[in-house]
């Protein structure tokens, strides 16, 4: 607990001075809010009997004490205004942080979580840090304040009763202490499994055309109760806990103020003659002060309570933040002239230490030839894609991109040379013209048009309502076809000199997909291409075609050639055109 407090105190560290100002204003708002009870007794003194009350003095006081309030009350305003500010900018740059973090993690990390899960951590985590921690920490300070203030008055006008009081103090804490310390890992239990119910919510209304497809509904139904319940359970536990503080608390604070209540009455009457003589007034103040030197001592637990449900939070914000990055590109050179010439020698990687997939591959690849690769599901095909444009790094061997191990240029100056065309499409909320633009954000409207009609997409997007400048999202209405061809015309517009086609057709009709298959062969003219596909009638016309299984490279040459070859690609080829 106290790492994570460190860490979150080192992002409040730059706004010290909306801390200091919040401080100095919380010391003003409780100073002045602790001459309130003075100002009472000494009212309730100016009425000592029938016939014997102060109006003058009774009158100078109530307006004094009402300037106190409103004075105290601004300063209390001001505090929270400061503090807020504090909050608000810290999570500010966690948040931040965080979400450029999540943009360095290795994609093996994005890949072992859940989209749902890290979405809580950068949103709903952080929220409850800014809570339970920033505003949390004011509310602490301010009755601290409070306890020392009411204390040193109550030691001004009975020391002996004052004493009493610090003695059944220590009381409080022990309670609220061996409570907190039982909640923090219900609290740390329910913060996971938020992030798994966030998850699985996000993953089922994400795809519920698949789960209705499947009538898979039930069945998600009872994963969420699942955790639903486990959440319940635990949250209750961790609430239960957390909300016996305050009472708890409560109840030894009413026996502190029975005690004042019964030592000062003697000390009224003086029949008790050690206690010391004191006024009714006194009295009334002592009361005041002892009620309101216990009541900070309930804030403070609930302070606790939230503290805990707070660093469960921040600590898996931390340990994000604390994941490892990809390595640092700084000082490497950068690719510019690219042949389009490519090697592997000897590669071999697996996502899994203990499962090998890709094992002593070799390539020679010559500039603009057009290498297709083909093989069953999860024999390797899109890692190879992976692999080159170090979206993974290879365990071993080497990967030459025109003369430049690929490890010893920078990433972006290396994903630039290539042009990818995915199975997934990708659409971002936007205009039209804008998702085309997505790589080279200062061309033309001209040039943009003229790159969604050669991929012919231009037909479909002018009939949309504002034509180009139409705003589109994942989930506007367009077909998956549609937005297959804006992430097709994306790439014509980059004109990279390599290309990487993953399943680019597959969502596409056969008639447009003959109508793309000429403008990618217009595209691919004289730039080196990896072409991935499962329908092998669109690969025939490659220069290379390497056929894959189990990670290795089990046949390859053109289309003709494995064909007369008789292997596993012309079992392949013949089984798609099987009757």
């Amino acid at each position: 607990m106290t790492d994570t407090l460190k860490k979150v105190i080192a992002y409040a560290r730059p706004y010290i001075a909306y801390f200091g100002f919040s401080v100095i204003f919380a010391l003003l708002g409780v100073g002045l809010s602790l001459f309130v009870p003075v100002f009472i007794g000494n009212a309730v003194d100016c009425c000592i009997g029938k016939g014997k009350v102060d109006f003058d003095e009774l009158k100078k006081i109530v307006i004094l004490l009402a300037v106190m309030v409103v004075a105290s009350g601004i300063f209390q305003w001001l505090m929270s205004l400061f503090t807020n500010k504090l909050a608000f900018l810290t999570v500010r740059d966690l948040r931040a942080d965080i979400f450029n973090k999540l943009e360095r993690v290795p994609l093996k990390y994005i890949d072992g979580h859940t989209k749902g899960e890290l979405t809580s951590r950068v949103i709903n985590d952080i929220e409850i840090v800014s809570d339970g921690l920033l505003q949390g920490f004011t509310q602490f300070f301010s009755s601290i304040m409070t306890i020392i203030g009411t204390l040193a008055f109550m030691m001004f006008i009975n020391l002996k009763i004052a004493v009493v009081v610090v003695i059944m103090t220590p009381l409080s804490f022990i309670v609220a202490s061996k409570i907190t310390k039982a909640s923090h890992d219900s609290y740390m239990k329910q913060s996971k499994l938020r992030g798994d119910m966030v998850g699985l919510a996000e993953e089922m209304a994400g795809n519920q055309k698949i789960v209705n497809a499947f009538s898979y509904q039930e069945r998600a139904e009872e994963r969420f109760d699942r955790i639903n319940r486990e959440y319940g359970k635990i949250g209750t536990k961790a609430t239960f806990l957390s909300s016996i503080t305050n009472p708890s608390t409560r109840f030894v604070n009413g026996m502190i103020y029975a005690c004042v209540g019964l030592l000062g009455s003697l000390g009224v009457t003086g029949k008790v003659g050690f206690i010391g003589k004191m006024t009714v007034g006194k009295l009334t103040s002592f009361l005041s002060f002892s009620n309101q030197y216990t009541k900070p001592f309930n804030e403070i637990s609930g302070v606790f309570a939230e503290l805990q449900n707070a660093v469960a939070s921040a600590q898996r914000v931390f340990d994000v933040l604390a994941e490892e990055e990809v390595s640092d590109d700084s000082g490497k050179a950068e690719i510019s002239d690219c042949t389009g010439n490519l090697t592997f020698d000897n590669v071999c990687f697996s996502y899994n230490p203990d499962t090998e997939l890709i094992k002593n591959f070799s390539l020679d690849v010559k500039s603009g030839s057009k290498i297709a690769i083909v093989g069953p599901t999860g024999c390797g095909k899109s890692t190879i894609i992976n692999l080159l444009l170090r979206f993974y790094d290879i365990d071993s061997g080497n990967i030459i991109v025109s003369g430049s191990n690929i490890n010893d240029i920078t990433r972006d100056s290396l994903r630039s040379q290539f042009g990818m065309v995915l199975q997934e499409t990708w659409i971002f909320t936007g205009t039209v013209a804008d998702n085309i633009s997505y790589g080279v954000p200062t061309a033309s409207r001209e040039e943009i048009i003229q790159s969604a009609k050669e991929v012919h997409a231009h037909s479909f997007i002018k009939r949309l309502p504002q034509g180009y400048d139409t705003v589109i999202s994942d989930d506007s209405g367009l077909s998956q076809g549609q937005k297959q061809l804006i992430c097709i015309a994306r790439i014509m517009l980059m004109n990279p000199p390599m290309l990487i086609l993953d399943e680019a057709t597959s969502s596409i009709d056969l008639r447009t997909e003959h109508r793309i298959q000429r403008a990618f062969t217009k595209l691919m003219d004289g730039r080196t291409s990896f072409i991935i596909a499962h329908r092998l009638s669109t690969i025939k016309n490659s220069d290379m075609i390497l056929v894959m299984k189990n990670g290795n490279v089990i046949e390859q040459g053109n289309h003709l050639q494995l064909m007369k070859k008789g292997g596993f690609y012309s079992e392949l080829y013949n089984s798609q055109f099987a009757t």
